[in-house]
């Protein structure tokens, strides 16, 4: 247990970790910058590389990195056979890491795979559970198969964590369809608002810049919107739609704008290096989200960061997210989006007003907020008192 000093010492566990992976990834990095400069906690993280090895890096002062190497070709995308190689190739390094080190808790991000390894330790060392949304029975079909196979597993790997938390109430609220029995704190995501031009005034351009950002997978219905840019140019809309983001469908989007002839109107970017992506946030004017599921969006906070007003299909997170500085469509249809797209470009005082309102919610999300949420979670599990 830890010193009456109050300190920590955390495994911290989460097998996607930039460039790997999307907003749990990039969550896990923005909280260890707000760890690096805090005394009481010394943290290991245990995660993945794109290539063969083992790599240790120190993050910071307190702050040891250990990637475990498998030969990944998408950074964005799991194929299962690599999910199985880290998970077996992890085993090893986490058995290492408990027999070197006096932790005092650990923390898994994703409930499955990640969740895995400190389940195998339950009643040695307290862990807690950050759930990040497709790693909670819902509406990915291509996890489908998955859900219904490992669902038993899930169950327990939750059952057995000392805490679970969700990033959004809609999140805590699909868990709960899942298992009842448990009971689901909430931390949500953040967003770091120095890096984006916050308060800048916005007016939409001519044309007017759509743009969405993630994984190029099933779930986030890209598809529906390059159909809605589709319905807009017939109506004589003049707008254009950047996709940033990378995945398994790529091609497929490509093709889809190539059989519409809309190669002047779409565009798909790929990924865009998250150093880049505040630029990206200041070219647009709209930003999309057709997701059918989510956590909670990192991508929406930043476009909140950016001024920018959302549309977007109902999901997890969204009552969080957009009130005032956005349109929730109840409706999942291409012709909802264009409808809603056209009405915002065409009422420049709601657009406006919006755009403020991003900027005003997008401040009330900080790193600083949710370590500290962390922070104090992790001292009521080991039952150690301190200060942040």
């Amino acid at each position: 247990m830890p010193s009456a000093t109050g300190k920590i010492r955390l495994l911290m566990l989460n097998y996607e970790f930039p460039p790997i992976g999307g907003g749990a990834a990039n969550a896990n990095l923005y909280l260890l910058k707000e760890f690096a400069s805090n005394e009481s906690l010394r943290i290991d993280l245990l995660t993945s590389s794109p290539t063969p090895g083992l790599t240790v890096e120190q993050f910071a002062d307190n702050i040891t990195v250990y990637k475990v190497g498998i030969r990944k070709k998408n950074l964005h995308f799991w194929k299962k056979s690599e999910v199985i190689s880290w998970l077996f190739k992890a085993y090893f390094q986490h058995r290492k890491l408990l027999k070197n080190n006096d932790y005092h808790i650990a923390h898994a991000f994703f409930g499955f795979p990640t969740g895995f390894l400190p389940w195998l330790t339950a009643g040695k060392l307290p862990y807690i559970i950050s759930l990040r949304g497709s790693d909670v029975p819902g509406q990915n079909a291509r996890l489908a198969l998955e859900y219904k196979l490992l669902g038993p597993l899930f169950k327990s790997i939750w059952k057995k964590a000392d805490a679970v938390i969700g990033n959004s109430k809609g999140l805590c609220d699909r868990a709960r369809s899942f298992m009842p029995e448990m009971d689901y704190g909430m931390i949500p995501n953040a967003v770091d608002n120095s890096n984006y031009a916050c308060g800048k005034p916005r007016s939409v351009g001519k044309p007017a810049r759509l743009i969405t950002v993630g994984r190029l997978s099933s779930t986030k219905q890209f598809d529906m919107l390059i159909d809605a840019v589709e319905l807009l140019v017939r109506r004589d809309v003049d707008v254009c739609l950047t996709i940033a983001g990378g995945g398994a469908l790529q091609e497929s989007l490509k093709s889809r704008v190539s059989q519409k002839k809309l190669q002047g109107n779409v565009e798909i970017a790929g990924r865009i290096e998250s150093e880049k992506m505040p630029d990206f946030y200041s070219q647009g004017d709209i930003f999309l989200s057709a997701s059918l599921q989510e956590g909670m969006s990192n991508a929406m906070l930043e476009a909140m960061a950016a001024s920018l007003p959302i549309i977007a299909a109902q999901c997890e997170g969204v009552e969080e997210l957009i009130t005032d500085n956005g349109i929730v469509l109840e409706n999942f249809a291409a012709e909802a989006f264009a409808d809603s797209v056209a009405a915002l470009i065409n009422d420049r005082d709601r657009y406006a007003a919006m755009s403020a309102a991003a900027v005003a919610n997008a401040a009330g999300f900080s790193w600083g907020s949710v370590a500290a949420k962390y922070i104090d979670l992790y001292r009521n599990v080991i039952n150690v008192e301190g200060t942040v």
